[in-house]
């Protein structure tokens, strides 16, 4: 017989509570706080140190940003900072999650193979990263702490 884990037990009447277990283990909560985690430090990341300089200069910048896939600078730049700012929160917050992944994913591609592709790997290092990281949210999902799971089940 499986005996079913508790978070708790009860001494004199009330509940002490144990979560220790939960946490160290596979449970399926552990696997969705490491999604909370890995979303909310990609996509916080990602908005803060790359999206955020990138929409507040947006004037500045667009007229020298580099244009790897042939559709001009300030095109190049919009889809970027679009996919840093707007797509980046929706991971952050756990709201259409997969979608909100595919342009970042994209991004990082060129920047890491296009833009970037004939440095040295310490350039292509952090693209590379992300890219890792936002293919491994496209893949496992939000997670059950999103707004994803809130709105849609």
């Amino acid at each position: 017989m499986v005996e079913s884990f508790m978070p708790y037990r009860m001494e004199m009447g009330w509940p002490v509570f144990n979560f220790a277990p939960m946490l160290l283990n596979s449970e399926p909560l552990a696997a969705d706080l490491g999604l909370l985690v890995l979303r909310l430090y990609a996509g916080i990341t990602m908005l803060w140190q790359h999206g955020w300089p990138k929409l507040t200069g947006f004037s500045e910048r667009m007229d020298h940003f580099g244009d790897p896939i042939g559709l001009g600078s300030t095109v190049s730049l919009g889809l970027i900072t679009f996919a840093e700012t707007a797509c980046a929160l929706l991971v952050a917050l756990g709201l259409w999650t997969r979608v909100s992944t595919l342009p970042l994913i994209i991004g990082m591609a060129v920047a890491a193979f296009m833009s970037n592709g004939d440095g040295p790997f310490g350039q292509q290092e952090l693209p590379v990263f992300y890219l890792v990281a936002f293919l491994a949210i496209l893949l496992a999902g939000s997670g059950r702490f999103s707004l994803d799971r809130l709105k849609f089940s």
